[in-house]
């Protein structure tokens, strides 16, 4: 079975990542993932665990809503 993309997601990762100037690598380190693992997260080929959003979000300083293209709020609650 084929895991659905989830473009949005992928393209804010991309984006926040690079607003704050960090690595792919960096990102996997604080994920505990490897390099590659997160790539496929920021491609949109892999979906993450709620855990794993929050994380991303709190590190982000957005909320998970924004993260997933529910919203273009980046505020937190």
């Amino acid at each position: 079975m084929k895991v659905p993309q989830m473009p949005k997601l992928s393209a804010r990762l991309k984006e926040l990542r690079k607003e704050k100037g960090v690595k792919q690598i960096d990102m996997a380190n604080l994920l505990g993932y490897t390099e590659t693992h997160y790539q496929q997260i920021e491609y949109g080929n892999v979906n993450i665990p709620s855990l794993t959003l929050e994380t991303l979000a709190d590190y982000f300083e957005v909320s998970t809503d924004y993260l997933l293209g529910r919203s273009d709020d980046r505020r937190t609650l």
